[in-house]
């Protein structure tokens, strides 16, 4: 792990290696299996019978994959040109999942290295700094209250995401922060927007919006289509390009700010700023997939044991990991149980649970980087 070299090892020895190493296309090419394998899984079972077979075909079928009018009806809302069954049934219902899946993998993934980066605090995530609740409450409200709102949950998410950061940071400052505090902010965010986004069920009096919030804020991808996708995926593209652009401030900001600012780095500018990259990145995700803990948590340290801490390696690492651990994880919850989906939240908290113990107890300095 990063935790056990010293700053000044990593950095040396990322000045003596480049970022792109055979362990790093390794990996991305086995989580791009991963996740291809998992995809192929997800579209093979449902409630429209069809054998895996059948399902392979349709995810492949030529008439669909080089069909310009198919896509413009996908990624743009037009009218579905004419398709036999299965491909309607691959395409049109399971496919988007894995989609949705992909997207909200990336991001967390990408936002929860980010937040480690930006606090030094290899215990943030999203859903630790209360950024995943306070987005929650903003996407719950929109729905139960402001349904007018709803074509733009990514950028309400974002603004209820900003406002719980900022009352985390608030609350944990005095002069200056450390991980102890952030996290123990992060607790009582999250207490405290939990509480409202109960408070919220009172005001729905529709069931089927009852039903959709509690699936929600247990993070779930069942019956996500392409309208998710459409909603997602440049805010999504947005997000990742500029936590990819700032890897480099992200090791800078490693180093710690008095050696930050020696280098001439604008330290808490940058660590704003990244901030709000990490913020819509995870705001995307809970847009789309709801609020699916810890997730933005166990990425980041599996791609940093495998690969190194130097984020540019780090981030590309992430966006190959989240994916292929969000779509596997997905897979589960739908076939754990036979006929009974699980959340999707329900499966990464069991994991992500454990693992979060597991690094308090580790750590002597409590997570900090």
């Amino acid at each position: 792990m990063a935790g056990s070299h010293s700053v000044g090892t990593d950095a040396a020895a990322r000045r003596q290696e480049g970022w792109l190493t055979g362990t790093l296309v390794l990996f991305c090419l086995a989580s791009t299996v991963v996740t291809i394998v998992a995809g192929l899984v997800q579209v093979s079972f449902g409630e429209y019978s069809m054998t895996i077979l059948e399902a392979w075909r349709a995810v492949a079928n030529p008439d669909v994959v080089l069909n310009a009018d198919a896509w413009n009806a996908f990624l743009f809302g037009g009218e579905l040109p004419e398709m036999d069954r299965n491909s309607i049934v691959v395409w049109n219902i399971r496919l988007p999942r894995v989609f949705v899946a992909i997207i909200a993998g990336a991001t967390l993934a990408v936002s929860g290295a980010i937040f480690q980066a930006v606090t030094r605090n290899e215990l943030a995530s999203p859903f630790v700094l209360g950024v995943s609740s306070g987005a929650g409450f903003a996407v719950l409200a929109t729905l139960v209250v402001f349904s007018g709102l709803a074509p733009f949950l990514p950028f309400v998410a974002a603004v209820g995401g900003t406002v719980a950061f900022l009352l985390v940071y608030g609350i944990a400052w005095k002069d200056g922060t450390s991980p102890v505090r952030l996290v123990l902010a992060g607790v009582i965010v999250n207490m405290v927007f939990q509480s409202l986004q109960q408070g919220l069920f009172f005001f729905a009096d529709d069931l089927g919006v009852v039903q959709t919030a509690i699936a929600w804020l247990t993070g779930s991808l069942t019956g996500t289509g392409w309208d998710e996708v459409r909603v997602a995926v440049l805010p999504a593209v947005l997000a990742i390009g500029l936590a990819l652009a700032g890897s480099r401030q992200l090791n800078v900001l490693l180093l710690g700010e008095r050696t930050a600012r020696s280098l001439g780095m604008r330290v808490e500018r940058v660590r704003f700023l990244l901030s709000a990259v990490a913020i819509l990145a995870a705001s995307v995700a809970i847009s789309v997939a709801g609020v699916v803990s810890f997730f933005g948590l166990v990425v980041p340290h599996i791609v940093r044991n495998t690969l190194g801490g130097d984020y540019r390696r780090l981030m590309v690492g992430c966006l190959f990991a989240g994916p292929a651990l969000m779509v596997t994880a997905d897979v589960g919850a739908r076939l754990a149980l036979g006929g009974t989906q699980l959340p999707v939240g329900v499966v990464t908290g069991l994991i992500g649970g454990p693992y979060f113990l597991y690094l308090m107890r580790k750590q002597r300095s409590m997570g900090e980087l």
